[in-house]
């Protein structure tokens, strides 16, 4: 009997870990500050911006009396921990307000790649991909974690 709790432990042991790994994996996965984007995907995702966002966040992206900032502080606190993939689905089903879903998929994935540029998240080499299963797997982390 000793010898199988002594199995039954190990086992506990062994998974309590492979868990534990799985959760470091999971948190180490691409975020913002991985180069997400081009730089060229964000000036067409600027002119997106500008055609059909502006108008409500502000050409600075700074809001308005009833609309959120899509900069600093008060952004990225409110998107910290969430993934470009949530701020993709926000955007697919409720923005712009007066026409929920006018963007196309590329089109939303270049004004998230404006968006990222605009707080400062370093270019990289690749566009977004306009997957919203791809891109949850992007975490938005207000500060780079070392």
């Amino acid at each position: 009997m000793s010898g199988a709790r002594a199995g039954l432990k190990a086992c506990n042991y062994v998974c309590a870990l492979s868990v534990a790994v799985l959760g470091l994996e999971a948190a180490e996965g691409p975020s913002v500050w991985n180069g997400v984007y081009t730089t060229e995907q964000a000036k067409r995702g600027e002119t997106a911006y500008l055609q059909a966002c502006a108008s409500c966040h502000g050409p600075a992206l700074d809001g308005g009396d009833m609309t959120p900032p899509l900069v600093g502080g008060a952004f990225t606190s409110n998107w910290n921990d969430l993934t470009v993939g949530d701020l993709f689905d926000r955007i697919r089903t409720t923005m712009p307000l007066d026409n929920p879903g006018r963007l196309s998929r590329p089109q939303t994935a270049d004004v998230i790649a404006f968006v990222l540029k605009a707080n400062g998240w370093p270019a990289g080499t690749a566009e977004l991909a306009p997957d919203p299963a791809a891109l949850k797997q992007i975490r938005i982390e207000a500060t780079r974690v070392q």
